[in-house]
């Protein structure tokens, strides 16, 4: 090759080194982001950078500088994901449309009604959660409890009555 096919700078060089790296690059990259879109932006950078450089890169050193700036860029790219995930994770912590007066009254509410709950007798207490929590049908809950339906029925009437009266409308 003469100086000239030796210049990155001329378009035919670069052409070369795009057509002899490119493929194994690519896999490189790829291998190590898992996403053939990054993979492909990262190459497409790399090779933008070597033409940004192409004068103050020697020819036979365009490999070793390619690779660099390919393992630079994908860590630059995991730095950056993992500021932004914080970042987003930060601002779900902290943001709600709710006010602290709110916050506080709901949770003086569920610490109430946590303890109501407890303070039910274990036959209604047993019965609430089941249908409340557990979702079950008053059918489930005999079933599983070898007791009739109206048994429920008044189990829970009585769990409820309780909880109205100490709470309020549930």
């Amino acid at each position: 090759m003469s100086k000239d096919q030796h210049n990155i700078c001329h378009s035919k060089t670069f052409e070369i080194l795009y057509n002899t790296y490119a493929k194994d690059l690519r896999r490189f990259i790829f291998f190590k982001t898992q996403d053939i879109d990054k993979a492909e932006d990262i190459l497409q950078d790399t090779f933008i950078k070597l033409w940004d450089n192409c004068s103050k890169v020697k020819y036979d050193k365009a490999k070793s500088f390619l690779y660099t700036v390919a393992s630079n860029a994908f860590l630059n790219t995991i730095k950056h994901e993992k500021v932004v995930q914080k970042h987003q994770q930060s601002i779900s912590s902290q943001h709600t449309n709710e006010s602290p007066e709110f916050i506080m009254l709901e949770k003086e509410f569920m610490e109430k009604l946590e303890r109501t709950i407890d303070s039910l007798p274990d036959k209604q207490k047993e019965v609430f959660l089941l249908n409340r929590i557990e979702k079950k049908k008053y059918k489930e809950i005999a079933i599983q409890l070898d007791i009739s339906v109206k048994a429920v029925e008044k189990r829970m009437h009585s769990a409820l009555l309780v909880l109205r009266k100490e709470i309020g409308n549930v």
